[in-house]
């Protein structure tokens, strides 16, 4: 039985992550485009000095490989660092852009969000999701329309009236386009901000490995363990290549989905028994429900209804090893999303109890 963490420990991590979380999420990473996230990981898990040898793979994924006390199991925890976002589907003739979606975000949730277009020479212009003839001033039916690809377009603040002029600019369809984060820490606790999922778990992952040093306890992990941060979970296939063959469990830390019906929140982790993929290991569950139950982990159990994962990919894509799913709850998941520092932190205490735990 691994011993469990102090919270004082624990807070500590979490108040050493709250600055890396922060700049994470104000980092730009719609699936498809990740590469200044992955080089931000990069440097802030190189910076931990720990025993870790930090490499990318060919799809741009970040893999950190840690030595334990045995390598007779293989393990892996992995968290995705690819969020929703949007692409330049075209230019309309008033200058307006047409968009399309990357990954499954409710038309409604992004309306008046603020959005960056990233132009092909990496020039970044600024606007907003708006209706079309929005104002309520002018269309009496602006409140009341369907919101899809037609009747939403961005509003470029640039001064262009036709579709040459913001071609003129360098925009061209296949631009990515970066939604707003607006990232708060409040005073209560409260963590709100676009693109938790799956930030805050590449977060926890980053918290579990600082209290594990601070504890002095690097040199306890039980068994090799590969780190991965993926970077096309939001399309589906993330988790579906660059496995080891020799892995034997994989953990994947990523959001608990909250709402009616469900029994995640955001001050505990959550173990999901079953997504749209079906059900994950019970020999992962029953040993993570005991890490849990021994170090006084608040832990709930839950099923996804629509849902997938990196673990997901991975079993649907052949893999033979054992998959668990573990993370805190996020409420408004794929909207302005919100959860808790005391969810990340006993996510974060039950990453370290798993490293640990044989």
């Amino acid at each position: 039985m691994p011993t469990p963490l102090d919270d004082q420990l624990l807070e500590n991590a979490i108040e050493q992550t709250l600055p890396m979380l922060t700049q994470l999420l104000n980092t730009p990473s719609p699936t498809g485009y990740t590469r200044e996230a992955i080089r931000f990981c990069r440097e802030s898990f190189t910076a931990l000095d720990l025993p870790l040898s930090v490499f990318e793979t060919r799809k741009g994924a970040l893999m950190m490989p840690l030595k334990g006390k045995s390598a007779q199991i293989h393990r892996a925890v992995t968290a995705h660092v690819d969020t929703l976002g949007a692409m330049v589907k075209d230019v309309k003739p008033s200058g307006r852009l047409k968009f399309a979606m990357l990954g499954g975000s409710p038309w409604t949730a992004v309306e008046y969000e603020g959005v960056t277009v990233r132009t092909a020479k990496d020039e970044r212009i600024r606007g907003t999701i708006v209706p079309v003839n929005g104002s309520t001033h002018v269309n009496k039916d602006a409140a009341t329309m369907p919101r899809n690809e037609n009747t939403l377009e961005i509003r470029l603040d640039a001064r262009t009236r036709s579709g040459a002029e913001t071609v003129a600019l360098g925009i061209a369809p296949g631009d990515f386009i970066f939604f707003d984060p607006r990232v708060e820490l409040g005073e209560a606790g409260f963590i709100r901000s676009r693109h938790l999922d799956d930030k805050l778990c590449v977060a926890a992952i980053y918290a579990a490995l600082i209290a594990l040093k601070d504890g002095g306890l690097i040199g306890q992990i039980a068994y090799d363990t590969l780190l991965n941060i993926s970077n096309y979970e939001e399309v589906g296939h993330g988790g579906r290549a660059d496995w080891p063959d020799e892995m034997d469990e994989l953990l994947v830390v990523d959001m608990a989905a909250m709402g009616d019906g469900q029994w995640s929140d955001e001050f505990s982790v959550t173990l999901c028994i079953r997504d749209s993929g079906g059900p994950y290991s019970f020999e992962m569950n029953e040993n993570l429900r005991r890490l849990a139950a021994e170090a006084g982990i608040p832990l709930k159990t839950d099923l996804y209804p629509n849902y997938s994962s990196d673990g997901t990919a991975y079993w649907g894509a052949g893999g033979a090893a054992r998959v668990a799913l573990i993370g805190m709850g996020v409420d408004s998941s794929h909207g302005y999303e919100r959860s808790h520092r005391d969810g990340l932190k006993h996510t974060t205490h039950l990453i370290a109890q798993y490293l640990l735990g044989e």
